[in-house]
Parts: C-alpha cells; sequence; structure tokens
C-alpha cells in the first residue's frame, strides 16, 4: 500500500508535473463509510513508520482523524471523544484574540416581530406569540480573510442572529449558504487550516485560490457541494441586504406535549438577492475595502431599515426518512419544493452600533444558545460546534463570564451559583453558593421542572465507534442539483470561478483531481473547466454513490430570486460644469420617488456648476468614485466638459467599467463622445438615451433588472465556451 500512495502522491516539493498523474479514487480519501470497515490495517503512510504516526498532544497514536465518536452510525456525538475535544479546543485557541474564523465582520442591532405563531411547534414564546417584539444583534462576516481584509473577498459569509427572548438568549450562527464542507466537526480544523494563508508564506490573505485548499477540497468528496455554492456568486454579494441568511443544520422545535419536529431556519431578503461580478468585486476592494460595511452602515442611518423574513422549514421523521438523502448531514439542504419554507417573522436591523469593539467584536454567539421549546437534532457537525463556539469564548474574551459584557448579557434575569473567574461583575449575594441548600428563601435560585429547559428524549442506541453513516455518503447529487438549478450566465461565472481558483494552483495534479469530481456534477462544466486550464478531461472520480438526477430548485437561483425594483440601490451620476439642470432634477427625482440612492460624481470634489447656474456638490471626484460602487450610472456631461473626460482616463474606466459589468447607463447625447473615445463603439438596450426630463422616469424603469446579462455573452473571451446541460 505504500508504494501505491508514494505513486498517487504526484510530485514532490518543487516540482510541477507536464501531465497529472493518477487520479486517486474517491474510496481512498480519508472519509470511512459504513461500507468502508473492512479497510482493516489499511493506512496512508507506511504502517512501520511510527515516526509518522499522527498522535493527540499527549502522543497517544490517532487510529482516525476523520469521523467523531458516536453512538450508531447516525446518534450522537459522544462527549468522551478526547481526540475530538483536543484537537477543536487546540483549534479554537490558536489565534490571539482575533477569532480564527469569521474575523472580520460588521454588526448591528435590530428587532424580531413574529407574523405567524409556531405555538403547536414548540414552547419557545419568541416563535408563539403573535405581535411580539424581540431585541437582536446581529453579525455579518467573511469567513477565511483576517479582520484586516476586504469585504469582497470569494469567500462564504457568516449570518449570526443572536435573540435576547423572555427564555434566555438564543442564537441562530447561521451563514449565507445553507449548506457546509465538512460532515464531522473533527475536520473543521483541517478545513479551516487548507483554505487560510499557507503556513510557511502568509500568503494569500481571504482566497481559496491557492493549493493548500484546492488539495483538501479534491480529497474530501463531500466539500463538493458547498464548492459549488462558493464557486457561485452567493459568495461575492452585492450587499449584507441582498443576501440570505441559513441555519444549516437541522434542529428540533419541542411543544408543550413533548412533541418534536425537525425545523431548517432560513433568512430572505426583503432586499431581494443580487451579487456582483468578479472583475468588479476585486475592483471594489481596490476602490472601497469597506463597501459592505459603509453600505450597511449608510442604509441604517438614512432609515432604510434592512429587513429578513424568517422562513421555517417543518418536517416529521416520517418525511426525513422518505428523503433521498440525510438530513443530519451538514452538507445537503432539503429543497423547498419538497419542504416549503413557512415565513413566521420579520427581522429589522434599526439601529447601528455605537462602539465597534463592545458590540460586534465582543458579541459572542454559541450554536449551543438555545431556549425551551428549540433542541438540537443528531448532526455531528452541530456537536462538534456546540462544544468549539463556547470554548472559543474562553480565549477570546478573557474567561467564562464574557455573559457579563453587555452585548452579550440575557435582558432576562440570571440566577444560578456560578461565581468568581475574570472579570465577574455579578456574584450570588449571601451564604448559600451551592444547591441543594437548606437556607430556605434565602438560600437561592431552585430548578423549575415546570418552565426549566428539558432536552427531547429522543431513543439512541448502537455500538460506540468511528464511523460516517453510510447515508451520508452521496456527495455529488446536490451538488448536480444545484448547477442545473442556476441560469446560463450564473452556470458560466461558476465556470470562470473555478478556472480563476486553479489556474492559481501550482500543482496540475491537484487541478486534475479537482477537475475529475466535476465530472461527477456536469461533464459540460468539467469540460469547459478543463479547458480553461489548458488540461486533458481526466478520468472520474469514483464515488461511493451514483449521482442522482434530482430536479432542479429555482429557489437556488440568485437571478430568479432577484429584486422587483431598484430600492436601496445606487446610481453614480457622472456631471460637469454645464451639465443640464432639468435633466439632472428629474433624474434625482424619479431616484427618489423610486426610494434609490444617488450620488454625484465629477471631475473635482468641489462639485459642478449646471447650466441654470445651480451649484452642485460631489460626493466623488472621479479618481475616487469608480462605477464598480454603483448599480448603475448616469454619464451627463455637457459639450465642453465631455471634451475634457475624452482626456482623462479614469473617466474612460467609469464608462468601460459599467459596460463590461453589464450595468445599465443612462446618458445625454454628449456622452457618446465620451464612449467613443473609451473604444465603446457598439450600443445594445443597456444603453438608455436622456433627451428630455420625461426619459429619467423611464430609465430607473429600466434599471429594476439590475444587469444586461446578454451583454457578457457577447464582450467576454470564455463566453463561447460556455457550455450548459439546460
Amino acid at each position: 500500500m505504500a508504494n501505491k500512495i508514494k505513486s498517487r502522491a504526484g510530485a514532490t516539493k518543487g516540482e510541477t508535473p507536464d501531465k497529472a498523474p493518477a487520479l486517486p479514487a474517491a474510496s481512498d480519501t480519508p472519509t470511512h463509510y459504513a461500507e468502508s470497515r473492512g479497510h482493516g490495517g489499511e493506512t496512508h503512510q507506511s504502517t512501520d513508520d511510527t515516526a509518522q504516526t499522527l498522535t493527540t498532544q499527549q502522543g497517544v497514536p490517532v487510529a482516525d482523524n476523520q469521523n467523531s465518536l458516536r453512538v450508531g452510525e447516525r446518534g450522537p456525538t459522544l462527549l468522551e471523544d478526547f481526540i475530538l475535544r483536543e484537537k477543536i479546543f487546540h483549534f479554537d485557541h490558536e489565534r490571539i484574540p482575533e477569532r480564527v474564523v469569521h474575523a472580520r465582520g460588521y454588526g448591528a442591532h435590530g428587532v424580531f416581530e413574529l407574523t405567524d405563531s409556531l405555538a403547536d411547534y414548540t414552547q419557545a414564546d419568541v416563535l408563539s406569540t403573535v405581535g411580539q417584539q424581540t431585541e437582536v444583534f446581529v453579525r455579518f462576516s467573511t469567513v477565511a480573510g483576517n479582520k484586516g481584509s476586504m469585504d469582497l473577498a470569494r469567500d462564504v459569509r457568516g449570518f449570526a442572529v443572536k435573540f435576547y427572548t423572555t427564555q434566555g438568549n438564543w442564537d441562530i450562527v447561521g451563514n449565507n449558504i445553507p449548506v457546509f464542507f465538512i460532515q464531522d466537526a473533527i475536520k473543521f480544523p483541517d478545513l479551516v487550516h487548507a483554505v487560510k494563508q499557507e503556513p510557511d508564506r502568509a500568503f494569500p490573505q481571504a482566497q481559496s485560490a491557492h493549493d493548500n485548499y484546492w488539495d483538501f477540497a479534491s480529497l474530501s468528496p463531500e466539500a463538493w457541494h458547498m464548492v459549488m455554492w462558493q464557486m457561485s456568486d452567493r459568495t461575492i454579494p452585492r450587499s449584507f441586504r441582498t443576501m440570505e441568511g441559513f441555519g444549516v443544520h437541522s434542529f428540533r422545535l419541542v411543544n408543550a406535549e413533548g412533541k418534536s419536529t425537525f425545523v431548517k431556519f432560513h433568512w430572505k431578503p426583503r432586499q431581494g438577492l443580487q451579487s456582483v461580478l468578479w472583475n468588479e468585486a476585486v475592483k471594489i476592494n481596490g476602490a472601497d475595502p469597506d463597501f459592505h460595511r459603509r453600505e450597511l452602515w449608510t442604509a441604517i442611518e438614512g432609515g432604510d431599515f434592512p429587513q429578513w423574513d424568517l422562513g421555517v422549514q417543518l418536517f416529521d421523521q416520517e418525511t426525513a426518512d422518505s428523503l433521498p438523502f440525510d438530513h443530519l448531514d451538514a452538507t445537503k439542504l432539503i429543497p423547498e419544493e419538497q419542504v416549503p419554507v413557512r415565513i413566521v417573522g420579520t427581522l429589522t436591523l434599526n439601529r447601528n452600533v455605537d462602539n465597534f469593539f463592545a458590540n460586534t467584536e465582543q458579541v459572542a454567539f454559541c450554536t449551543q444558545n438555545v431556549v425551551p421549546g428549540i433542541d438540537f437534532s443528531d448532526d455531528p457537525l452541530l456537536h462538534g460546534r456546540n462544544f468549539s463556539y463556547l470554548d472559543t469564548q474562553l480565549k477570546r474574551l478573557g474567561g467564562p463570564n464574557f455573559t457579563h459584557i453587555p452585548v452579550n448579557a440575557p435582558r432576562c434575569p440570571v440566577m444560578n451559583f456560578q461565581q468568581d473567574g475574570h472579570m465577574a461583575m455579578r456574584n450570588p449575594k449571601g451564604r448559600a453558593n451551592y444547591e441543594p441548600n437548606s437556607w430556605g428563601p434565602d438560600g437561592g435560585p431552585r430548578e423549575n421542572p415546570t418552565i426549566g429547559y428539558r432536552s427531547f428524549p429522543a431513543e439512541v442506541q448502537g455500538i460506540k465507534q468511528r464511523i460516517r453513516a453510510e447515508t451520508f455518503a452521496d456527495h455529488y447529487s446536490q451538488a448536480r442539483q444545484f448547477f442545473i438549478s442556476q441560469q446560463p450566465i450564473e452556470q458560466k461565472h461558476i465556470g470562470d470561478a473555478l478556472v480563476f481558483e486553479l489556474s492559481k494552483v501550482e500543482r496540475v495534479d491537484i487541478r486534475a483531481r479537482a477537475v475529475s469530481h466535476l465530472r461527477l456534477i456536469d461533464e459540460g462544466l468539467a469540460a469547459t473547466v478543463a479547458d480553461g486550464l489548458g488540461l486533458d478531461l481526466p478520468e472520474p472520480a469514483q464515488a461511493a454513490k451514483p449521482t442522482l438526477d434530482l430536479p432542479p430548485s429555482a429557489k437556488l437561483s440568485i437571478l430568479s430570486n432577484g429584486p422587483k425594483d431598484f430600492k436601496g440601490r445606487k446610481m453614480g451620476i457622472l456631471l460637469t460644469d454645464g451639465s443640464s439642470a432639468d435633466l439632472f432634477a428629474a433624474l434625482t427625482k424619479a431616484l427618489e420617488a423610486e426610494g434609490a440612492l444617488w450620488e454625484v460624481v465629477a471631475p473635482k470634489i468641489r462639485g459642478v456648476t449646471l447650466d441654470d447656474g445651480t451649484q452642485v456638490a460631489a460626493k466623488q471626484k472621479i479618481d475616487g468614485g469608480p462605477s464598480v460602487l454603483y448599480d448603475a450610472v448616469a454619464v451627463l456631461p455637457s459639450e465642453t466638459g465631455v471634451a475634457m473626460l475624452t482626456r482623462d482616463a479614469t473617466a474612460k474606466d467609469f464608462v468601460t467599467d459599467a459596460f463590461a459589468h453589464c450595468k445599465f447607463i443612462g446618458h445625454n447625447d454628449a456622452a457618446n463622445a465620451l464612449f467613443n473615445a473609451a473604444g465603446m463603439m457598439e450600443r445594445d438596450e443597456g444603453f438608455v438615451a436622456l433627451a428630455k426630463a420625461k426619459d429619467a422616469k423611464t430609465f430607473v424603469s429600466q434599471c429594476r433588472a439590475l444587469r444586461i446579462w446578454s451583454r457578457e455573452l457577447d464582450v467576454d473571451l470564455d463566453a463561447a465556451s460556455l457550455q450548459t446541460s439546460q
């Protein structure tokens, strides 16, 4: 076996093979399913090479580093798993004091109002009393980058919500993607180590486009559903306000009679879904690395409060058993066509923080923070997170009293016998600091069997073992379902992203191994990516289970769930001295009627003088206000002003970038000279002439479509190779 593995390892350090070596079968990658029990002593290095045997920090040899210890194949993870606990414990304390993941975040205060009672399903008051308003704090974040990284990295976004309920704090610690890379929490340190900066060189920052990440992903079949989401436009959202949120895992709702119902949580943005193009994201990061932060702050300060509807997918054990996948597998989602999302409430962010450190930086979210009526499923990734998130706060916030910090403090009474510790702000009074005690009314709080938290008494049985359930073994069916659910232009973007990322990988064998997984997802996509990389199409990876031909789901497409208006979007208006006052007034009036924002971009930051003598201040100088900052642009120079713009490189960039990023471009006749100087000789339906004041309203209504995607197919070199299965 040692020789076999050696031959698969590819080039040694410093070498880049001309041709991809043989690809490993999926069954040789480090994932154990029920059918792989017969592996016996087969290992990933020579059995007599004890110096290379993986051990714990105490030197104990590790037999299985892929699965945590659980009861049966699908049962709960056991607290006795010291290998899991030590591994995650050490990982949680790698950084001081920055979060290891989700370091770059931004938060705001708000309120949640219940509109549809779930009292039949849960004892949780926050989900039972219609009209009740609950204070919340929300933190959005990127995952891979450090605190000083940029907002528009291609990355998963954290979407964490803390509810300060009457029964205690409840946290939905979610992402803007409903699935995850791994199935078992024991793999989380490996995933994050692989995607973060490579340890010898400390780069690249906030990027997965490097050898380590794709080496890990190409050896982890379970990651490929999430890889498809990661390579889609979901990971370059236009703003925090235009992305969904998901609780990822299955949880339980438990009612007063003790009946359990499984639930998945969804946040649906009322602003509609929207993302940016990759080229646009790169330029936004250069122009304004705080783009998402600034956008959220400005919206809330301006009274345009972001809103999301809370939706739930409710299903019983019978429904769970009928699904063609295991709902306990965090790499799977339940299509809304199978289990509809029921909207039960609305989240509104209505107040910015008054101190970033005190609130956004010190807020501590824990997946284990649930209230009576909400419980956990046996998802092994969730169980590991329940340990990890609490443990992380010990290092980050200095001790066990992080709930004394105002942003983390419950808004209901807190009474227990926990005392002392670093920075304790409250301690029990009186003689008794224990229970049971016989000090009567002065003896402190007591258990309350009536309203106290009770775990659902799920029956569990099975052998204690490190194993992955057979029901977790289908890695490609939902990855394919996600891809075929995208509109053609979205499919093109996925292919472009894969080619870009894998082109940054130095080892050809890793590139080929990644493409081998794509062949099990979509042959056209695999061919497109192989062609973009100049690779011969490799043999398909060997799958533990065949790819099912699942139907497409419209809810998985951004473009199928975009906004119906231009409300909350921003237009950049390029003016010069002598621009038409009537046209400018009509356009800004139409934008304000739509609920949209606008900014004036001008050659000088002092602004311009319009043709009627009106002085208009500029928000951006042309050098500092590129079109990537806007959802659409209007180019309205005077005849004299455009002569100056045609000599300015940044003015040309303003219009060529808007064109390349498929944006609507409103313009007067004078602007044609700038377009011609920039090499934009052809016009499409995205160019809207603004000759008269009444044209402004028409232009704004057209901007509701946000982009002219047909333009990309005409101007992109890779568009000719676009291949879809639709």
